[in-house]
C-alpha cells in the first residue's frame, strides 16, 4: 500500500494526534514554553491539512473524521492536564468533556438509527472551539512566557463555560429536532 497525495492531510491529522503526547508531557513537567511551541505546531498543522484538503480536493470521509478527532484529542488532553495542574477549574474540564461525549453519543445514535451523519459545526460550536483554544494558549502563555492579567484569564474561563453550554444545548436542540423530523417522515 503506497502513500497517495490524497492521504497527506490524513497523515498530518494522525501526526497531530501523536503530537498530543509531547504536549501533555511538557505541560505536566511544567515546560510551558515547549508546550506552547508544540501547541502552535499542532495549530499550524491543522491549518495546513485543511488547506491541502480543500485547495487540492484531497478530502475524504476518513479525513472528515480524523481532523476533528485530532482537534478534540489535543484540546481535551490539554484541558485534563491544565485541570490536574490546578490551572483551570476542574468543573470546566468536566463540562468540556461531558459536552463532547453528549455530542459524539448523539452523532453516533443519529448516524446509526436515523441516517448517515454529515454534520458541519455550528457557528456557536466554532466560537466555542476558538474560545477553548484561546484559553489553553493564554494559560500556557501565562505560565511559560508572559504573565497575563488575572481578569483576562477569568474572562476567558467564563467565556469557555458560556460557549460550551450554549454549543452543547444548540447541538442537542438542532439534532433532536432533525431526528424527530426524519423519524416522522419529514
Amino acid at each position: 500500500m503506497s502513500l497517495q497525495r490524497d492521504d497527506i492531510p490524513n497523515l498530518i491529522s494522525v501526526l497531530r494526534i501523536l503530537l498530543t503526547v509531547p504536549v501533555v508531557w511538557m505541560l505536566l513537567i511544567h515546560r510551558f514554553d515547549l508546550a506552547l511551541l508544540l501547541f502552535a505546531i499542532a495549530g499550524i498543522s491543522d491549518g495546513l491539512d485543511g488547506f491541502l484538503a480543500k485547495h487540492f480536493g484531497w478530502q475524504s470521509r476518513l479525513g472528515g473524521l480524523l481532523d476533528p478527532l485530532a482537534d478534540k484529542v489535543l484540546l481535551i488532553s490539554s484541558y485534563v492536564s491544565l485541570a490536574l495542574l490546578g490551572l483551570i477549574p476542574l468543573a470546566l474540564m468536566v463540562l468540556v468533556i461531558v459536552r463532547d461525549l453528549i455530542i459524539v453519543t448523539g452523532a453516533l445514535i443519529y448516524n446509526f438509527r436515523i441516517e448517515e451523519l454529515d454534520a458541519e459545526p455550528s457557528i456557536i460550536s466554532k466560537v466555542n472551539t476558538f474560545a477553548q483554544i484561546v484559553l489553553v494558549l493564554a494559560v500556557v502563555l501565562d505560565r511559560g512566557l508572559w504573565a497575563l492579567p488575572e481578569r483576562l484569564l477569568t474572562l476567558l474561563v467564563w467565556s469557555v463555560f458560556a460557549t460550551t453550554i450554549a454549543s452543547g444545548v444548540n447541538y442537542v436542540w438542532v439534532w433532536s429536532r432533525r431526528a424527530r423530523a426524519r423519524s416522522n417522515g419529514g
